[in-house]
């Protein structure tokens, strides 16, 4: 970012997130491809994890004024770029990191990909904990690894890791886990104790822990997440640590995300196989967006995690009122909430007819996360509130039925 962008930078407005930006027509896979994913141009799409909110306004005064040079060639990330990553990771999470950890990635599954690749041989068993993101399936089988489900317990109404039975499960061939840290789709926002333990466990068993944090900026009020790496600098030596501000501040499209990994032995590893993999280089508006948004984007987060709080309330209110067939798993973070639909007595096939047939709203099937996911939904509420709204009416008439 050039000087003039930075002083220009300073983030004063009041954002106005009840503002429906129509999206049909630019190309965005949540709202362009409708149809063809579809075959209905007006369902209401909820099930991407990307937001309707325009991103803060110094991001994008930063990347118009880079785009007006004219000359787009091969990008170079300047130390003000990392500056922008550590600063942020002290003020917002408390931890304190050094350039020298940090590599660079067009995405966190990119990143995950290339750590499987670049931590693990072919036939090694690699742990996830579903339901959970389900890109981490194929990171694991695409790459001839062996898979090695630990699924999620709920007790006391919340989901919480099963540590005895992932102890099991370890045996000599276990050599990483990848951990969602906040959970997708569960909206768990791991307590500082829960990642110790974890982490005690992954350092007896001698696994090496990719932790999946892009969503770790997206937290409640009533939760605070705590970087797994930060808890220990034994812990840090054994961690891969995955960020990102594309859904933070919703600029996945920029492709630039971080990786952070204190152990020079595993960074090694990681950056030749990055490099073997191509994936090296920079997104030119991506180094411009991160660091301006990192920057300067801290009251838009601000305003849009109060929003988000009022969106999730509304969504609350209005299933127990309306629709209490369907229960909302409270998330502690990310934008992404889970509904426990299995009151409505509906098979796989029936429930996602319900929804995307009969009340028009596209939303992303629980089975797909894995074992513990059926009769499930996952529903995204970074929406205008008017969105949402007609989303929930919808749904509420086709459970109610003729």
């Amino acid at each position: 970012m050039t000087k003039q962008a930075a002083n220009n930078s300073v983030d004063t407005h009041c954002y106005d997130f009840d503002q429906v930006i129509d999206r049909h027509d630019t190309d965005c896979i949540k709202w362009s491809a409708n149809e063809r994913l579809f075959g209905d141009k007006d369902v209401i799409p909820m099930w991407i994890a990307d937001m309707d909110f325009g991103s803060p306004e110094p991001v994008v005064r930063a990347i118009r004024e880079r785009a007006e040079h004219g000359i787009y060639g091969y990008p170079l990330r300047p130390q003000s770029y990392y500056d922008a990553i550590i600063n942020w990771m002290r003020k917002r999470h408390g931890w304190e990191i050094v350039r020298a950890w940090l590599a660079d990635s067009p995405g966190v599954i990119p990143a995950l990909n290339a750590a499987v690749l670049a931590h693990t041989q072919p036939g090694d068993k690699v742990v996830i904990q579903p339901p959970v993101y389900h890109p981490f399936f194929r990171t694991i089988k695409n790459n001839g690894r062996q898979l090695v489900e630990n699924p999620l317990r709920v007790e006391d109404s919340r989901y919480v890791m099963d540590l005895a039975n992932l102890e099991k499960q370890v045996d000599s061939r276990t050599k990483l886990l990848i951990l969602c840290s906040p959970h997708n789709p569960v909206g768990r926002v791991w307590t500082r104790d829960e990642l110790a333990r974890l982490g005690e466990l992954c350092l007896a068993k001698n696994l090496i822990i990719v932790s999946d944090e892009i969503h770790s900026d997206l937290i409640y009020p009533w939760a605070k997440h705590t970087p797994l790496a930060s808890i220990s600098d034994e812990l840090a030596q054994i961690t891969v640590t995955c960020i990102a501000p594309s859904k933070t501040f919703n600029l996945a499209g920029l492709r630039t995300s971080t990786t952070i990994i204190p152990n020079p032995l595993l960074m090694g590893l990681f950056n030749n196989m990055s490099e073997n993999l191509g994936l090296m280089g920079g997104n030119l508006f991506g180094i411009v967006g991160l660091e301006a948004a990192y920057r300067y984007g801290e009251e838009w987060l601000d305003q849009l995690l109060v929003y988000l709080q009022g969106n999730l309330e509304y969504l609350r209110n209005f299933t127990a009122a309306h629709i209490p067939q369907i229960q909302v798993v409270t998330p502690e973070g990310t934008y992404l909430v889970w509904l426990d639909c299995r009151a409505l007595g509906l098979e796989r096939a029936a429930l996602r007819e319900l929804m995307l047939r009969k009340a028009r709203v596209a939303l992303e099937d629980g089975g797909i996360f894995g074992p513990g996911g059926e009769g499930f939904q996952r529903m995204n509420i970074a929406c205008p509130r008017a969105v949402l709204e007609e989303a929930l009416r919808r749904i509420e008439n086709a459970v109610k039925g003729p």
